[in-house]
């Protein structure tokens, strides 16, 4: 005998459409630029910027923090945004891919340079959270080796280039930051 099961209808378990979540107004600053935004306590970081800064060089890939694509800095180290919530990024200073380039001038940065030169991109759906994740890196190794810059973006995934130019990028990268701050210096 087959017995029929009521299911609940389905407002049971969605969010009524009516209903609203409680908005913080909070300070964000990306790029150098104090944003106030007003937003529910679990929008991410990654939904912040794009959707409400609109600041969309920030990808969301897998929404669980292993692809990297998402990839920012705060307090210019690399954190995944879509594993963070905008509300705990207030007070603390957020650069995206957009805060590569020379504010001033428009200048692609180090970085930006480097990618272009040694052809590291494909599709470019990896490239912004790579490219945060480099600019903190040689931040902290002026100098680093293949080894060391296959190490530093081992976090990030892409499925086209086979990373090799990708890591030749983060030792053009390293150069270009030097002959930069060399250039600055005269």
């Amino acid at each position: 005998m087959t017995r029929h099961i009521p299911v609940p209808h389905a407002s049971v378990f969605e969010v009524s459409a009516t209903s609203q979540e409680e908005e913080h107004e909070i300070l964000l600053r990306v790029n150098g630029v104090e944003h106030a935004l007003a937003v529910p306590a679990r929008r991410l970081l990654s939904d912040a910027l794009r959707h409400d800064l609109g600041l969309t060089g920030t990808h969301v890939g897998c929404e669980h923090g292993v692809c990297g694509a998402c990839t920012v800095l705060l307090d210019e180290q690399p954190i995944r945004s879509c594993l963070i919530f905008a509300v705990s990024a207030a007070g603390h200073e957020i650069r995206t891919v957009e805060g590569l380039a020379d504010p001033e001038t428009g200048d692609l940065g180090p970085v930006q340079r480097a990618f272009i030169e040694s052809h590291a991109l494909q599709c470019g759906f990896c490239t912004p959270g790579m490219m945060m994740t480099i600019e903190a890196f040689i931040a902290e190794n002026p100098e680093p080796d293949l080894a060391q810059a296959r190490e530093a973006i081992s976090g990030n995934l892409c499925r086209c280039t086979g990373y090799q130019n990708i890591v030749k990028a983060v030792c053009r990268a390293a150069e270009l930051a030097r002959d930069d701050a060399a250039g600055g210096q005269r």
